[in-house]
């Protein structure tokens, strides 16, 4: 992929900040974004994935998102259509080969959130300026002189991977962005995303963000994402630490989707309870059906406070409030040590103790409180 950008000298003098202003003043954008991730997933089977997905943005309307999926093995083409409406704080989600479409309500962080995780260059950007960054200096791509930045700064993932290398390449003329290149791991999964074809002050109306889904599609189970807070946090720990006994050890996404996976596969919802033995076939057909039915909301219900509970934690980061957390070390078992902690507005950093309970310390005071756990170990 690299083999298309020819080195041509030192840089030109652009300042990141100000493409930064210029892509966030654009009214709407396409971009197509290429990726592979590779690997190995939470529960262990082995992943290798190919996508190609279409982006447009409009700072009127919202986003919306062609994603398709080929089959390694030559099977059918997943697709689906995703609509994220910041209006109405809604993501909706259409799946042609299922015939299924979902809805989940957002707040308006998660609205946020959900720009990075579709690597929208705004949002690209942002987290490149809040990390350390180089210029790459003066090049060509498809024969467009462009200056590249390159970040390797863990930052730039807020400690949710283990790697990251984030390459963006800014046209001279126009200072917007042409090209970034992204290569991340996290866990045993290795990321690689092309973000390319940029289409700026692209023409949108409100059709276009105005989903439409056919009379023979079924809603899935509504979802609607806890807020991103202190409170959510606390019940999203709490609830790891009933379902398992433990708190997760750490606070990403991998470790949420391990944890979800334990506690599904352990889970008898599939076995037919003995009281339904004795009815017709068809009875206890339609029980099962509605058996299964409940567990799926359940598990979704509690996937999404887990969910909740980390992206807050990636939201402190991404704010610079030095948060901390300690669950790799700290249990139900130790009421008093720090779970978790992070500045406030303040200055004065609130704390989730082990018993899920909260508190307030000092900077000196916090330090006394972490020098203290150093024996605390599982």
């Amino acid at each position: 992929i690299m083999g298309i950008v020819m080195w041509t000298g030192t840089g030109s003098g652009i300042v990141l900040a100000d493409v930064l202003m210029q892509v966030q003043q654009a009214t709407a954008y396409m971009y197509q974004m290429t990726g592979t991730i590779t690997g190995k997933v939470p529960t262990g089977q082995d992943l290798n994935q190919n996508m190609q997905t279409t982006v447009l943005v409009s700072q009127d309307y919202g986003m919306k998102m062609t994603m398709s999926m080929p089959d390694p093995n030559g099977g059918t083409i997943q697709s689906s259509e995703i609509y994220m409406l910041p209006q109405e704080k809604v993501m909706i989600s259409l799946m042609p080969a299922t015939k299924q479409y979902m809805r989940m309500e957002l707040d308006d962080s998660m609205v946020e959130t959900t720009r990075r995780q579709n690597y929208d260059p705004g949002a690209m950007l942002q987290q490149v300026l809040n990390s350390k960054y180089e210029s790459l200096g003066r090049s060509r791509i498809d024969g467009v002189d462009v200056e590249g930045f390159r970040t390797t700064d863990p930052n730039f993932l807020a400690g949710m991977g283990a790697g990251v290398d984030v390459r963006i390449w800014v046209d001279v003329k126009t200072q917007y962005p042409v090209r970034l290149d992204m290569d991340m791991r996290m866990m045993e999964m290795e990321i690689h995303a092309v973000i390319h074809e940029f289409q700026w002050d692209y023409p949108v109306d409100a059709a276009t963000f105005t989903p439409v889904i056919p009379a023979d599609y079924t809603a899935l189970p509504g979802m609607k994402m806890p807020a991103m807070d202190e409170h959510s946090a606390i019940a999203g720990l709490k609830l790891c630490a009933e379902l398992t006994g433990q708190y997760p050890e750490k606070l990403d996404f991998m470790t949420a989707a391990s944890m979800m996976s334990k506690i599904e596969g352990t889970s008898a919802h599939k076995e037919m309870p003995d009281e339904y033995k004795d009815l017709s076939k068809e009875e206890a057909a339609a029980k099962m059906k509605e058996r299964i039915g409940g567990h799926v909301q359940q598990m979704t219900d509690q996937l999404m406070l887990i969910q909740s509970t980390v992206l807050f934690y990636l939201q402190l980061a991404q704010e610079k409030k030095d948060p901390a957390y300690y669950g790799d070390r700290v249990t139900p078992e130790f009421p008093d040590a720090v779970l978790m902690r992070w500045r406030g507005d303040d200055g004065d950093y609130v704390i989730i103790f082990g018993n899920l309970t909260t508190g307030k310390a000092t900077a000196e005071q916090l330090k006394e409180l972490e020098a203290d756990m150093v024996t605390v170990d599982r």
